[in-house]
């Protein structure tokens, strides 16, 4: 069967940019919010990278600066990506957290299955 095109190391819709840096996979949802229409549509253009990454994929950093709020979906998606990215033994990380949004995440336990970079110095710590 023919392969598919490798993914670019740079994506970007109206709701989501993608990078992917040597091991990292930085996921940038756009927000405000992400909801039931939201968090599918990302999620699905993240897996690709994360099945693609596979084993070489060390973290993946979702950048939530942009966001303040998350609805069920959007917690299932965080769910959902840091369930694919310690399927293949890589470590997630959130980033940008405001503080409403860390309030719900720990409401809902989230928080827990993450670890939170705190600001970019943290995070260089976390993803050295």
């Amino acid at each position: 069967p023919l392969m598919p095109p490798p993914l670019p190391d740079h994506h970007a819709t109206s709701l989501v940019e993608i990078t992917r840096q040597g091991g990292i996979l930085l996921v940038k949802p756009a927000g405000p919010s992400i909801g039931q229409r939201e968090a599918p549509i990302i999620q699905e253009a993240v897996m690709p990278y994360v099945e693609e990454m596979g084993k070489s994929l060390d973290h993946v950093v979702m950048d939530l600066s942009g966001v303040t709020f998350m609805s069920s979906m959007g917690l299932g998606m965080c769910i959902s990506l840091r369930n694919a990215a310690v399927a293949v033994k890589s470590d997630a990380i959130l980033f940008g957290v405001c503080k409403e949004l860390l309030g719900l995440l720990s409401m809902m336990k989230i928080e827990k299955l993450y670890k939170i970079a705190k600001d970019q110095r943290h995070l260089d710590k976390l993803i050295k």
